[in-house]
């Protein structure tokens, strides 16, 4: 796909609603010239779990990740602006990667490049070859934007004139768009003369052309956002800047005027709620007009003089590199770095900074920020205890403390920061000045506010959060930090949380640690929750009811966890009002609920007069988990669900899941005693899980149902002839290997076993061939009193064995899985040895991993018998036996803080 409206041809059909529901997984990769392998799949994976990767530059574990995270799901990727013309780093590192193991079948990538060359080497169908836009086409693009702000009357005294202005952009949309723009702020006829009549460019249609016109557009900014559009520089290409955070870092109402402009002008692009990216040719026009951004290269290599850089942005290396060189400098405005030094001391002279962003520092150096000109600091992921008494200088205007949970104490006299507009956490103390009276005047604190340790707050709160209208998010916990159930119980709690209340807009609130019996009067108003998108209550035991929200038209995540005395979920729930008689539609724009330990929860609904309403309708809800409510025996009716996890500890009878009513679930995870019904009526009118491709089982009495023919109704049992995934888990009526209940999944792709602590594998069943005739992946971990594992199907490609302390040895056959690709062996001290030859018949062998296995470890080791034969796989993982510190018990810990809530 050539050209440069390549991107927002793609991003039409990214956001096309049949898109939305033919693939279950969306990533959108902006690509441009970092084509490495392990930077493309590393960001693949945080798109897929939208969380940071932590895992090091090793290919294959970030391949175990993405093969995790993706597993068997539809997924479309689109790979944007891809520059590399480099056939090895396709075939060779990336194309198996994602186009073979993982994702289920009708997955799709689609690849943007400007570059003939890119689709020749990573196209498996025709290019389709952008052209310039047609001359309707370009007029439309340019008056939508041109002509936003103009009079009918001027329109026509314009329109010859932008005739003229569109003829220069040449069909490029992004040259259209930005000059569009450009002339939207123009109001007199003079002005759009002297645009028509500027020599834009002679060149060629290309980069050349729309630079040109970039440029023009640029010149005609006001100073504020030139300065604004220069500071952009100093992020790498297609970075997603946080809106809130990146926009001068000290401009409010004013900042935002400017944010939009440079949008609307097309100089930034990707406007969420979240943040926006740079178009690359956007990124090279800022480099270009400012000397006051660098990078740590730049640097490096001196092409630039650090006295005269204003803003950086380093990495965790790259502060390694050059942290030194900037403790001598004051002309640094801006510095946002990663450092896992426990300080920053060596920066404490640093006297000019306007704007610090600190990641992994366990010290912030009381010097470093005591300076006169700071306006914005971001500490994150940080094991601060405290902050220096220092912080409140008047001028600071941003505070964010994100991952900070060790925090225990704020500065004193944080009302004299008169200019303080964010302030994400700020723990309550019973120190003078510490109290969370500090934040009654500051009323134009925005964006995320969490206020911990309410334990402490004796009598009603003075905080008068009703007047902080600018908050979108708000979490109230009575612990010191979120997650926490431990708290002092005081017995005001209810007479605080009613002093607490605030403006009716939040768009997310969360409460947690609070041990009061009822809600206050500002959550029974209907009307206060009217823009909430997400409501979650944590660790609050004694709570019995919530808020009315369950006829919110806006609420689409609901996240309940250890409420324990909450037996109903809506009530009050007028059937007849709300004009269904038969299955009224609570929680009309809900998506994703999640039910933690709620012990008493028994029903979803009642009327007025306390009675239970039999069957309800969640009509959008679509990832659905239940875990540890005992008493809940049955679903609500979810036509659009794909992810149901379902686990009751301690049930006495069996919950009835009507899988008639969800048709498009594609992932089942079951760990409890469990009847799966389908009514006659449903087979018949509909298709039952024609999309169910993953299952997870938690449960002894759920396995022996599910693969027991006898006792399945014959198109469930149908069904799972189609299953892609399979997990089984803490199942310890498993002895043998199920052999015969695997028959029946002939599709199945993935097969995880974990923590089924009585699975010894023996039987005359090892000498047979693991039914699975497309196995790609087996993961065996934590099953301590495992001894033999059978032989493996031809099609594998990754085998993981972790903590297996019976196992002795690997299967005799495994020389016949020529399509192993990557080996993992870790916490089996009594595997001592490869069966005869192994490694020298394993052609297909990538990466190998052995930890936790004293003997085979030395035995791969340089003077070890397998060294020569192992030395010849591209990666492995085998270290000196002396660093495997882990037993298989204290993996098996770890792994079922893993598990899924099933």
């Amino acid at each position: 796909m050539g050209g440069l409206g390549k991107t927002t041809l793609a991003k039409m059909v990214y956001n096309d609603s049949r898109v939305q529901k033919h693939f279950e997984l969306k990533l959108w990769y902006c690509v441009s010239e970092n084509f490495e392998a392990n930077v493309v799949v590393r960001s693949v994976i945080e798109l897929a779990t939208n969380g940071r990767c932590d895992l090091p530059d090793n290919i294959e574990l970030l391949k175990g990740r993405l093969q995790e995270v993706i597993g068997r799901k539809r997924f479309l990727l689109i790979l944007d602006d891809v520059w590399n013309e480099d056939h090895r780093k396709w075939e060779e590192d990336l194309r198996s990667l994602l186009c073979s193991s993982i994702g289920a079948s009708g997955s799709m990538i689609v690849v943007t490049s400007r570059l003939q060359q890119v689709a020749s080497i990573m196209g498996t169908l025709p290019p389709y070859d952008l052209q310039i836009l047609s001359e309707d086409a370009s007029w439309n693009l340019f008056s939508m934007k041109a002509f936003s702000n103009q009079g009918a009357p001027e329109q026509t005294e314009l329109l010859s004139i932008g005739k003229r202005i569109v003829s220069k952009c040449k069909g490029l949309p992004l040259a259209l768009s930005t000059m569009g723009g450009l002339m939207s702020s123009k109001q007199k006829v003079q002005e759009w003369k002297d645009i028509a009549e500027c020599n834009i460019s002679d060149t060629s249609r290309g980069k050349d052309d729309v630079v040109a016109i970039l440029k023009l557009s640029y010149k005609h900014l006001s100073s504020e956002m030139k300065q604004c559009f220069a500071f952009c520089a100093m992020f790498p290409k297609d970075y997603e800047m946080e809106k809130d955070k990146e926009r001068v870092m000290d401009l409010t109402d004013k900042g935002e005027y400017i944010f939009n402009e440079l949008a609307w002008r097309s100089f930034l692009q990707d406007v969420s709620v979240k943040g926006c990216k740079m178009h690359d040719l956007m990124h090279d026009l800022a480099t270009e007009v400012t000397d006051e951004c660098a990078s740590a290269q730049d640097l490096i290599q001196k092409k630039v003089s650090l006295m005269d850089v204003h803003h950086v942005q380093l990495s965790s290396y790259e502060f390694e590199e050059i942290g030194g060189l900037l403790k001598d400098t004051s002309s640094l405005r801006t510095l946002l770095t990663q450092s896992d030094h426990k300080d920053l001391s060596e920066l404490k002279n640093m006297r000019s900074l306007r704007a610090l962003r600190c990641e992994r520092s366990s010290i912030i150096h009381s010097q470093l920020i005591n300076t006169k000109h700071l306006r914005y600091l971001e500490i994150v992921n940080s094991p601060i205890v405290k902050l220096p008494d220092s912080l409140c200088m008047k001028k600071l205007s941003h505070i964010y403390l994100l991952g900070t949970r060790r925090l225990k104490r704020m500065p004193p006299n944080l009302r004299l920061l008169h200019n303080l507009r964010t302030l994400t956490k700020f723990v309550v103390d019973t120190r003078d000045g510490c109290g969370v009276e500090e934040l009654k005047d500051m009323r134009q604190l925005g964006n995320h506010l969490q206020l911990c340790n309410l334990s402490k707050v004796k009598t009603g709160s003075e905080a008068n959060l009703h007047e902080k209208v600018n908050l979108s998010n708000l979490d109230l916990s009575w612990t010191p930090d979120f997650g926490d159930g431990n708290n002092e119980v005081s017995d005001n709690e209810e007479h605080v949380l009613e002093s607490l209340k605030p403006h009716d807009k939040l768009r997310m609130f969360r409460l947690s640690g609070y041990n009061g019996i009822t809600i206050p009067q500002w959550m029974r108003d209907q009307g206060r929750f009217q823009c909430i998108r997400e409501l979650e209550f944590y660790h609050c035991k004694k709570c019995k009811e919530l808020p009315i929200i369950w006829l919110s038209s806006s609420l689409e995540k609901l996240s309940l966890n250890f409420v324990a005395s909450l037996t109903t979920l809506c009530k009050n729930v007028e059937v007849e009002a709300a004009g269904y008689n038969i299955s009224p539609q609570i929680f009309p724009q809900l998506r994703i609920m999640e039910l933690v330990g709620l012990p008493d929860l028994e029903r979803w609904a009642e009327n007025s007069e306390a009675e239970p309403i039999s069957q309800v309708m969640f009509p959008q809800l679509q990832k659905l988990a239940i875990n540890d409510c005992p008493k809940l025996a049955n679903l609500p009716r979810s036509p659009v669900l794909t992810h149901l996890d379902f686990s009751r500890w301690s049930a006495s009878n069996p919950a009835v899941i009507p899988l008639g009513s969800l048709p498009s679930l594609v992932h089942l995870g079951v760990g409890a005693l469990v009847e799966l019904l389908i009514p006659a009526e449903d087979q018949q009118s509909q298709r039952p899980l024609e999309n169910l491709r993953s299952l997870n089982v938690s449960s002894d009495d759920f396995f022996s149902t599910i693969f027991n023919s006898s006792k399945l109704q014959p198109v469930l049992r149908d069904r799972l002839a189609f299953l892609e995934v399979l997990g089984i888990y803490s199942c310890n009526n498993i002895v043998s290997w199920p052999v015969e209940e695997l028959q029946c999944l002939p599709r199945l792709i993935n097969l995880d076993i974990f923590m089924c602590d009585k699975l010894e594998g023996m039987g005359s069943s090892l000498e047979e061939i693991l039914p699975l005739p497309r196995l790609k992946s087996l993961r065996i971990e934590s099953c301590g009193c495992l001894l033999e594992i059978p032989r493996l199907p031809a099609s594998l490609e990754k085998m993981v064995i972790w903590g297996c302390k019976s196992l002795v040895v690997l299967p005799d056959a495994m020389d016949g899985l020529t399509s192993l690709e990557y080996l993992s062996i870790r916490w089996c001290p009594r595997i001592e040895e490869f069966p005869h030859g192994l490694v020298n018949r394993l052609p297909a062998l990538k990466y190998l991993q052995i930890l936790g296995c004293p003997e085979l470890q030395r035995r791969c080791r340089e003077g070890g018998e397998y060294f020569d034969s192992v030395s010849s796989i591209r990666k492995k993982d085998i270290p000196f036996p002396a660093t495997a510190r882990f037993s298989s018990s204290s993996i098996t810990k770890f792994v079922k803080k893993l598990l899924p809530s099933c």
